[in-house]
């Protein structure tokens, strides 16, 4: 039988369609994952990036110095080794090409409004106050609430026993993050849920809850950028007293009282603890600010003027910062103040920068102090 062209080409389509269908595709190798951090016995970390295309790649990071990374060319691996690193929780990221990343095969990111970072973490040998220890252990919790905009969240640590002891009502410590993270940071990369079973394991601490809220009710770039910071600490101040601490008051067994409630944060977190805790010493019977963003004089000044009223209220007023630190000059100005007026507190400035590794420090510092029977000198 003689085939039209047209109905030959046709046909012979179909078989090269056929043919296709019933040869299975050549499988494709899974690419080979890499590790990165990894730990050596000596401290010595060994940091692996794949990034075949990159021209050039370092690490930068707390702990150790700058390190530019060599490239495998078979493999397109870049990598580096450096330490000894010294026992901590330290905060890294890879520059390729001038851009700035996280260790992609690192699941320990810094949580952050805009993440950057990835952690290292190096336990001491003995364990440091936030590493994880063999002790019992408190509970991480979530919460999202509708707030007056937006849908905002916040952490809730309960320590250990909170659920088998049914009648017992604990005392609250309301703790707030720096300005460039979130309700997540003092848990995640602060490690206060560890420094807290720790402590409350050996005895030097009270059990306690800890309320880790969002520290931005208002996002960075609303309105005009001089009148964010104090627009901010209104509108935290609000929403802490109003929505969050009647939640808290509702869903969990806690001390309702000035004497069961404390509030402590770092940097902006330390700003939004010295307004509202100033502004509410009805409402909190302590106040820490770890190297705080200092609040205007003007919104000082009426809690400044009643120094009587305070010393009365405040069993632990704390305040302290780095010396190496950028806000080292308003927090001393701040302790002056305070000093001048004869309103009670305790200065504390230590060594170091505007960095986790010290804020970490003063919180095992701080907690501690907080709802004890006597009164703070």
């Amino acid at each position: 039988m003689k085939l039209l062209p047209g109905l030959f080409v046709v046909l012979q389509s179909l078989v090269v369609i056929a043919d296709a269908q019933t040869t299975p595709p050549t499988p494709t190798a899974r690419p080979v994952p890499i590790s990165s951090p990894e730990i050596k016995e000596d401290h010595h970390v060994v940091f692996r990036l794949k990034a075949a295309q990159a021209r050039e790649v370092s690490v930068s990071g707390q702990g150790f110095a700058r390190a530019p990374m060599t490239r495998d060319a078979a493999s397109g691996e870049w990598s580096v080794t450096v330490g000894p690193v010294e026992p901590g929780v330290w905060e890294y990221s890879f520059n390729v090409d001038g851009v700035d990343m996280i260790d992609s095969a690192n699941p320990a990111i810094k949580p952050q409004r805009q993440p950057k970072t990835s952690i290292l973490q190096i336990p001491g040998t003995p364990p440091l106050v936030w590493d994880f220890q063999n002790v019992p252990h408190g509970t991480l919790h979530e919460h999202t609430f509708q707030a007056a905009h937006s849908v905002r969240r916040f952490h809730v640590y309960t320590p250990p026993g909170y659920e088998r002891d049914s009648a017992g009502k604990f005392p609250v410590l309301y703790l707030v993050h720096g300005f460039g993270d979130n309700d997540a940071s003092w848990s995640a990369h602060g490690k206060a849920n560890w420094i807290l079973d720790n402590l409350i394991a050996k005895g030097s601490a009270k059990p306690m809850i800890v309320v880790m809220p969002d520290g931005h009710p208002l996002a960075p770039g609303t309105g005009p950028r001089g009148d964010y910071g104090k627009a901010n600490s209104e509108a935290f101040e609000a929403e802490l007293v109003n929505e969050i601490l009647p939640l808290i008051e509702s869903t969990y067994r806690v001390r309702a009282s000035a004497d069961g409630r404390a509030i402590a944060g770092l940097s902006m977190g330390g700003g939004h603890s010295l307004y509202t805790g100033l502004r509410h010493s009805d409402l909190f019977s302590a106040i820490g600010a770890f190297s705080a963003g200092v609040p205007s004089q003007e919104s000082l000044n009426q809690a400044f003027d009643n120094a009587g009223n305070l010393n009365e209220k405040l069993r632990l007023f704390w305040i302290a910062c780095g010396k190496s630190d950028s806000l080292v000059d308003r927090n001393r100005k701040l302790d002056a103040q305070l000093t001048e007026k004869g309103i009670n507190h305790t200065w504390v400035e230590s060594e170091g920068g505007h960095a986790w590794p010290v804020w970490r420090q003063y919180l095992a510092q701080f907690v501690p102090l907080l709802f004890v029977e006597a009164k703070a000198p």
